[in-house]
């Protein structure tokens, strides 16, 4: 939809923002919010409709997290901000601009096999790996993506060396806390693993947030 209505767009979420930014209490805040993520799950919507909730959801949700429950409905909790950016009128236009002769595609990260060649640049950012039990969330999506989906998507890194295409990962450093864990210099055995310092800002706790070592793989010299 920013691709291809982003005028539409813009205009339904003016409204939301108008809308929420209207209601200084905070329970009547919280109360609309459900009510948008409750259409947002019944997927009863228009697909401009459809879009502007999932933004809006983002920017007044807990930590602007996307997450799911076992019935793939999105459960995140509202957030607590005085003035959530929810429509960006100047992004919108200039992301629908960069996306105009982009096609955008959606299915199984797997079906990059059937379209890359010598002369593609594929880059992965999977849900990342958890560093401990306390922090297992791996659930984006129905039925998560546990060290199964990590080894099958290492197959599918091969594979594409195999066919000369250059390709990107990212995924957390599990060494950080447990040196020993070497799950992922056995996955990527032979490729180049640099581990780098970024930002987090997702965590419950706020003390555990900042700077944390991530890994950057890859199958070229960088």
């Amino acid at each position: 939809m920013i691709r291809d209505n982003p005028d539409n767009l813009i205009d339904i979420l003016l409204t939301f923002k108008i809308q929420y930014q209207s209601l200084k209490d905070e329970e009547r805040r919280k109360i609309y919010y459900y009510g948008k993520r409750e259409a947002f799950n019944s997927g009863n919507a228009t697909p401009a409709e459809q879009a502007a909730y999932l933004i809006f959801l983002n920017r007044t949700c807990f930590n602007g997290l996307y997450r799911v429950n076992a019935k793939g409905k999105f459960n995140v909790p509202h957030g607590s901000y005085k003035n959530p950016l929810i429509c960006d009128p100047d992004t919108i236009q200039a992301d629908s601009k960069a996306l105009a002769n982009v096609e955008i595609c959606h299915g199984d990260f797997a079906a990059v096999l059937k379209e890359a060649d010598e002369h593609s640049f594929v880059y992965f950012d999977p849900p990342y790996r958890p560093l401990s039990k306390t922090s297992s969330f791996c659930s984006y999506c129905e039925g998560g993506f546990d060290d199964n989906e990590q080894r099958r998507l290492a197959r599918c890194c091969h594979k594409l060396d195999h066919l000369g295409v250059r390709w990107l990962l990212s995924n957390s450093d599990p060494k950080g806390l447990c040196p020993e864990d070497n799950f992922f210099e056995e996955l990527y055995c032979g490729f180049n693993i640099k581990s780098v310092q970024a930002s987090r800002m997702l965590n419950a706790n706020p003390e555990k947030r900042g700077k944390l070592s991530e890994l950057l793989i890859c199958n070229y010299d960088s």
